[in-house]
């Protein structure tokens, strides 16, 4: 790994990013098939967090991708993470329901705390550091677009069009509030707990109707971008 990312950090991210995507859609069909959800998917995120640590560790790029302390930072400037809480959250907004087993249901929670990592890691850290190193702004751009495109792998796992196209859209404003938030601060352990904590809750979300979930993506659209708006003024 080490010797692809020094050659071209940029096609070292697309691969990431690539295999990430069609194993991770492969594993999760292996687990339905089976019948026990992610029975197949929660080892191989383990096993991708593993070589991610092992590579950011082997090549010292712990504070290179975000994974450091708070230095020097005003909380106050931050509005104490109240936009996160909100976007963390989301998923409990129409009430709670358990609708796996318990096995499933850790099986589920600890796999996508693992995919909130995974995903900060290759969007906000591999490709997005790569191509800012040429241009922020198309930095910022692609990351975010790619975090949301990418979640049209869901159409290929059962998913309807308009929910995905919803998802997609909150999740490129997620995308682009959390690449902000890693610029201004050089940290991504708060994008990584957010989006872990997001990720993880969905499983006790009650799906709304269409108009509800149009609704609360444009909340949560209106949150990110009046977030990072914030965090471009007021940061430095």
């Amino acid at each position: 790994m080490g010797k692809l990312y020094r050659k071209n950090e940029l096609f070292f991210a697309l691969v990431w990013i690539v295999v990430y995507i069609v194993l991770f859609s492969i594993a999760d069909t292996v687990s339905d098939q089976i019948g026990i959800i992610k029975i197949v998917t929660l080892p191989v995120t383990l096993a991708f967090v593993l070589l991610i640590i092992a590579f950011v560790r082997n090549n010292h790029l712990w504070e290179y991708y975000g994974l450091r302390r708070f230095k020097g930072i005003k909380y106050s400037q931050y509005a104490y993470f109240v936009p996160f809480i909100i976007i963390a959250s989301s998923n409990l907004w129409n009430g709670v329901i358990i609708r796996y087993s318990a096995l499933e249901t850790i099986l589920y929670i600890v796999g996508m705390f693992c995919v909130g990592f995974i995903e900060e890691l290759i969007f906000r850290g591999f490709l997005f550091k790569a191509i800012a190193k040429k241009n922020m702004k198309t930095a910022t751009i692609v990351s975010s677009v790619t975090f949301g495109l990418g979640h049209i792998v869901n159409l290929l796992n059962g998913a309807t069009i308009l929910p995905t196209v919803l998802q997609i859209i909150y999740a490129m404003a997620i995308g682009y509030l959390f690449t902000v938030f890693f610029v201004k601060s050089k940290n991504l352990i708060p994008c990584i707990v957010t989006h872990g904590i997001f990720n993880a809750l969905s499983v006790f979300a009650v799906e709304g109707t269409i108009a509800y979930q149009i609704i609360c993506v444009a909340i949560l659209t209106v949150v990110c971008l009046g977030y990072a708006t914030f965090l471009n003024k007021n940061s430095q």
